[in-house]
């Protein structure tokens, strides 16, 4: 998409390619005081973007399948921004090999897909070891082609972490049940008491402690009834039901008496 701050193939880049002495089209070409950096095989036209923000942008999906991704989109500046991990996820296993069908290369187009497919067999419910052997012998054909088709500059880290997750899949199980989509829903529960964007972590620590009194409140009522044979009921509302709770404690009956 070649957005302005995010996308890694720049000038830096290119005279990459010009020090290992490979991929000899894509070397910046000095012209004077210009320096012209010829197109990438993976980058889209003008064209070719508009269509891809209109396909996104008109998206239908089914409900709980994702969040709104065409509120991302940005068809006239041709940008998208502000997508969850997840959607990143949905975008690589499921709309991505429709959306650049026909609009990339087939040896950009191959990989990517190759790629998407690679973690949708990966997060299946049912694993087995031997569609585990095939993935791990697969994902590293998958990673080359990819870096016969991006600058060496995209290939940081996480990029090579894929080639571990088919063996950890057959040491820990199914993905779902151990990545952070759980733990990322909980943190968006607790910050719902944000007041102030600059402080995270305290909206954190009050959404918690707020968690943690309510299910205190619930727990200490169930047991004061069960002690009092008078059944829980929830409909008294919330101050009845603390004044239940405060008749009945040994701290308050002094000041009863």
């Amino acid at each position: 998409m070649s957005i302005v701050g995010k996308t890694k193939d720049i000038l830096k880049s290119r005279y990459d390619l010009v020090d290992l002495g490979i991929r000899q089209g894509l070397h910046p070409i000095e012209d004077g005081y210009k320096i012209l950096l010829p197109v990438s095989y993976y980058a889209l036209s003008p064209d070719e973007k508009f269509k891809l923000c209109d396909f996104l942008a008109n998206l239908k999906v089914p409900d709980a399948f994702s969040s709104n991704i065409s509120r991302c989109v940005n068809v006239l500046e041709k940008n998208i921004d502000g997508l969850k991990s997840h959607d990143h996820y949905v975008l690589l296993q499921d709309i991505l090999p429709v959306a650049i069908h026909g609009l990339l290369p087939k040896e950009v187009c191959e990989p990517i897909i190759a790629l998407g497919k690679f973690f949708k067999n990966l997060y299946s419910k049912c694993l087995t070891i031997e569609d585990l052997d095939i993935l791990e012998a697969e994902i590293p054909i998958i990673l080359c082609k990819l870096q016969m088709v991006f600058h060496p500059v995209f290939f940081y880290i996480m990029i090579h972490l894929p080639i571990h997750l088919a063996r950890e899949a057959k040491l820990g199980g199914p993905v779902q049940y151990r990545d952070m989509y759980s733990i990322e829903r909980y943190l968006q529960k607790l910050k719902s008491n944000l007041r102030n964007p600059g402080h995270l972590e305290g909206a954190i620590t009050e959404g918690y402690d707020a968690n943690e009194g309510i299910t205190f409140f619930s727990h200490y009522f169930k047991s004061i009834s069960t002690k009092f044979n008078k059944p829980a009921r929830n409909d008294d509302g919330f101050e009845s039901n603390g004044l239940y709770i405060l008749q009945n404690c040994e701290e308050v009956s002094p000041f009863i008496e």
